[in-house]
């Protein structure tokens, strides 16, 4: 492997260290022993559905490309070819998944907001138990089958765990900043060290010790199975609106109401589907990108250096939701016109710099200034998920909170689908130049939503000072 690729992880691994020990005591937020023990038990909860789930999802998981294939995750395709499947099953087969979670998606956040977030939780990990039993099977309809509940538990695993955590932490009565904690810690681990380690031992598992393709799987099992028990054995249940009048078309009707009539919930929805559809569309996109001619790279490690990057990006979040004086609001429009400008990259470097006209050898010039660009990239997606964590808590009330956050997935899962039914149409520089149009427009919906906010807090106050006043007359009246 080129000195390159160790270079670059080395300076990673060394800012990331840096970021973490040079934190002051304003950069950290200081809880109480029963909110370090309840932060620390959903920390092990998350970090081992996040590993299980870094096995299962073609998004999460290392892609290979070769030019004009579709996304291939490291076993899931692999394991699908060896059952002698061609590219065109195994494309429906994705996008089979993708579709379950875009129609089932609501459904169950709603079910998990009436009948308990806790539930949820428990069904998400029977359902990616099941989906992984099904990957022993070599028939298509049960492969078929796997993937439709690998749909319906993403969608589990996106809203009720989360939907979970903040009712319960503000059920505790824990401090509303203290949230923010969690949510960096949570993105540290379960999406940067536990994607690695897990990536680590899924190679072991399959490659290193002979055990197959399928064997990721089944310690995905396992790791489910421990987290469910952890779950069973100390979570409280909670709820959104768990009225017995109250069927799930009312639920859906309540939360498209209360996604129509405030501007906040409808711009932060917006501004995540804009997002993540970027994000999941780089998934399929940053190997053709970096190895145009057939280049040989290690994906693998190249994909380390992105969960490392995204590592530093959590650590960046946790410092800044640590200062009250700092607004997510404000620093996400900076952060989302970074990560433009890095997707700007392959578009840049096609028209400047000269394609390598032979094919195979090591990563290029342009190559290796797209991989820079990229763990910049991958660092904004670090920072995204935490306060976009925060920024739900804020705004989507509790009494749907599972149901609306699902609604949010619907159009992310329809662009997810129509991007990977047509990722052989467009050149990969229209696909780069559509992310990046959604970037920037996610900043300029950033800086509405901070507008609209702060003129909300600002007739809050408004309306407060005035009570007060007409409290103070009647008082000085009566006096």
């Amino acid at each position: 492997m080129e000195l390159f690729y160790y270079l670059l992880f080395a300076g990673l691994s060394a800012v990331v260290a840096l970021v973490e020990l040079s934190k002051t005591s304003k950069d950290r937020v200081a809880g109480s022993a029963a909110f370090n023990s309840f932060k620390n038990n959903y920390l092990v909860v998350y970090s081992l559905m996040m590993g299980s789930y870094s096995h299962l999802s073609p998004l999460l998981c290392i892609c290979f490309f070769s030019a004009g294939d579709w996304l291939q995750g490291p076993y899931v395709y692999f394991l699908y070819s060896q059952y002698g499947f061609d590219k065109g099953d195994i494309g429906r087969l994705f996008i089979a998944g993708f579709g379950s979670s875009m129609l089932f998606g609501t459904v169950v956040g709603s079910l998990a907001d009436k009948r308990g977030r806790k539930r949820a939780c428990v069904l998400y990990c029977i359902t990616y138990i099941l989906s992984c039993i099904t990957k022993h099977s070599p028939q298509y309809k049960v492969l078929m089958l796997g993937r439709i509940l690998g749909g319906i538990a993403t969608s589990l695993l996106f809203s009720a765990f989360e939907s979970w955590l903040v009712a319960e932490h503000n059920k505790r009565g824990f401090e509303p900043q203290w949230l923010s904690l969690t949510f960096s810690k949570a993105i540290f681990l379960g999406n940067g060290l536990i994607a690695i380690v897990a990536g680590l031992f899924a190679n072991m598992l399959a490659d290193n010790l002979g055990f197959g393709p399928v064997a990721p799987f089944d310690a995905a099992a396992c790791f489910l199975a421990i987290g469910m028990a952890i779950i069973l054995s100390s979570w409280n249940e909670n709820y959104g609106d768990s009225s017995d009048n109250k069927n799930l078309l009312s639920q859906f009707k309540g939360a498209a109401i209360a996604i129509a009539s405030d501007e906040k919930i409808a711009l932060l929805g917006a501004i995540q589907s804009l997002f993540e559809g970027s994000m999941y569309t780089f998934v399929f996109l940053w190997t053709p990108a970096l190895s145009p001619n057939d280049e040989d790279i290690p994906h693998g490690f190249i994909f380390a250096t992105f969960m490392l990057s995204s590592m530093l990006g959590s650590s960046i979040a946790s410092r800044l939701m640590a200062r009250p004086t700092i607004k997510v609001e404000s620093y996400m429009q900076i952060v989302f016109i970074i990560s433009a400008s890095t997707l700007l990259l392959p578009i840049v470097t096609n028209f400047l710099l000269l394609p390598a006209g032979v094919k195979g050898g090591t990563i290029s010039f342009a190559g290796c200034i797209q991989l820079f660009g990229f763990c910049t990239f991958e660092a904004c997606v670090g920072i995204f998920w935490p306060s976009i964590m925060k920024m739900r808590s804020q705004y989507i009330p509790e009494e749907a909170r599972s149901t609306i956050m699902n609604f949010f997935r619907i159009p992310l899962n329809v662009f997810v689908c129509i991007v990977l039914y047509n990722v052989n149409a467009f050149p990969i520089t229209i696909m780069f130049g559509m992310c990046s149009i959604f970037l920037f427009m996610a900043s300029v919906l950033q800086r509405r939503l901070m507008v609209v906010a702060e003129s909300h807090k600002s007739s809050k106050l408004s309306m407060s000072s005035m009570i007060i006043s007409y409290k103070t007359r009647i008082f000085n009246i009566l006096s």
